[in-house]
């Protein structure tokens, strides 16, 4: 059994998923760093997460994958006899109009950022239940809120999150787990960092604050949600967007 508080976030190999591992970083925590393709930056992250004083370790699995979930997530109970904190930040983009958009841009998006953040809240439920306390902090979208041309498949899947988010919370809440999301808006990301100048010009023009986040702010909120302090607060999305979206 682990004497350190256990944090899985993944998709935690760069941007905000990076972000939020480097932020969950203590003396007093362990956190597992998921990645699917990358090692090379998933052993960035965990370089970041060490040099703040945290224990860290890289472990590649599919989200999507059932077989691969659970082998990971029985392999976590049996290393470290607990899992703390789940951050569900896998995500995959397959933009394209409704009108062209393939069967597989639907289904890759789907499986990745929804079905993903099931099965990973399936795998540690019934350790968090048994422990009785957990922490599941979903990474949805504010395009969940006000949708995106080109992304009914991306937004469809957060605002699954969502509803995913706030069913869960009622059932396990009792067992001392809280579930809740954070919603970024426009933040600075590699993927960010690929579009055109004007589509950039047209977001910044819609957030009141006048820039865009940085995955910093984004983790800031996560590590919030995870800590002792928020054990009142379940069921809950915080958007993170500089007043692009207020609910």
């Amino acid at each position: 059994m682990s004497d350190k508080r256990v944090v899985v976030v993944t998709g935690a190999s760069r941007g905000i998923g990076r972000a939020i591992a480097v932020q969950m970083a203590a003396p007093e925590t362990h956190v597992i760093v998921n990645y699917n393709s990358s090692p090379e930056a998933a052993n960035e992250t965990t370089a970041l997460v060490r040099a703040r004083g945290g224990a860290a370790t890289a472990m590649a699995f599919d989200v999507a994958d059932p077989g691969a979930v659970k082998a990971a997530f029985d392999q976590i109970v049996k290393t470290h006899g607990r899992v703390d904190v789940l951050v569900n930040n896998a995500g995959i983009a397959r933009d394209n109009l409704l009108a062209i958009m393939k069967p597989a841009e639907w289904d890759d998006v789907m499986a990745t950022n929804l079905k993903g953040a099931f099965l990973c809240s399936q795998a540690v439920v019934r350790p968090m239940m048994r422990q009785r306390f957990g922490r599941i902090i979903n990474v949805t979208s504010v395009v969940a809120a006000t949708g995106n041309p080109g992304q009914c498949n991306y937004s469809a899947a957060k605002a699954g999150i969502i509803g995913l988010t706030k069913s869960l919370a009622r059932e396990i809440v009792s067992r001392k787990i809280t579930v809740n999301a954070v919603a970024p808006g426009y933040i600075e990301t590699d993927m960010t960092a690929a579009l055109p100048p004007k589509a950039r010009e047209a977001l910044l023009a819609q957030i009141p604050a006048g820039r865009a986040g940085a995955p910093e702010e984004v983790a800031a909120a996560v590590s919030f949600l995870a800590s002792d302090v928020a054990g009142y607060i379940t069921g809950q999305v915080i958007h993170v967007n500089g007043g692009m979206f207020m609910a």
